[in-house]
């Protein structure tokens, strides 16, 4: 049987989800917490790879395991994890369901501290400079008109393609916040923070808004601007189709 996990996980302390031969990850934890509280060795694939020191307050992945799962078992296997991951519940699905490629959406949000906040500053980019937002969300508008994301695209990668359908790119003010949400049906490696980072220089006047359609054209990393840092970014939503419980 396949089960789909929902869990939340601050990700300050892990080199990402995705399992690494010599740093811990989010994966390696909860494949242990699992693989404890089953008695059996369990793998799980995640819907999206984050990585390090980027958080997730919804992330799905999935597991198989060929009999009932214990009474209470939400609760049980959170007492196997670490205080900075949470499982938010367990379900089954059908046999062929996949947490990743099953996905129709995925929604990041990046968090922008516009004043020096002692509580907040592992948890989002602490940037006391004046931002033009409304020149940020134009240039949203000029995001939405491609799907062509190699310029933001880590330069070793090994996918086949730098296609992403963009669903959402906007920029709210929320008190002393700026929170970028972005949504699409994928996103490449480091492309949300070079994104976040090429807007800001464009809020900071550093880059014209009309240079925006030249650096996505022109499918160069190094055209784009600086990626931000890691802890302002969160994965919040992992959206899919509802016919894949049973």
């Amino acid at each position: 049987m396949r089960f789909f996990i929902e869990l939340s996980y601050n990700g300050k302390a892990y080199h990402g989800w995705q399992n690494q031969p010599d740093a811990i990850s989010v994966q390696e934890v909860l494949e242990q917490a699992l693989s404890t509280l089953l008695k059996q060795t369990i793998v799980v694939v995640g819907a999206g790879r984050t990585d390090a020191g980027v958080h997730a307050s919804q992330l799905f992945a999935h597991f198989d395991f060929e009999s009932v799962l214990p009474e209470n078992f939400v609760f049980k296997l959170n007492s196997f994890l670490p205080k900075d991951i949470a499982i938010h519940a367990v379900f089954e699905v059908k046999s062929d369901a996949h947490a990743r490629f099953h996905a129709i959406s995925r929604t990041y949000h990046y968090r922008v501290s516009t004043r020096k906040n002692v509580f907040t500053y592992d948890f989002s980019y602490a940037l006391q400079k004046p931002l033009d937002v409304d020149l940020m969300n134009k240039a949203c508008e000029i995001l939405l008109q491609y799907n062509d994301f190699q310029c933001f695209s880590k330069v070793q990668t090994d996918v086949k393609t730098y296609y992403c359908k963009l669903m959402q790119a906007e920029w709210l003010i929320e008190n002393d916040e700026l929170i970028f949400i972005i949504k699409a049906d994928r996103f490449l490696r480091n492309m949300v923070r070079a994104i976040v980072g090429t807007l800001i220089n464009i809020g900071l006047g550093k880059i014209e808004l009309e240079k925006l359609h030249d650096i996505i054209k022109s499918k160069s990393r190094s055209e784009a601007g600086f990626s931000v840092p890691a802890q302002g970014l969160y994965l919040v939503n992992v959206d899919y189709s509802t016919d894949i419980k049973l």
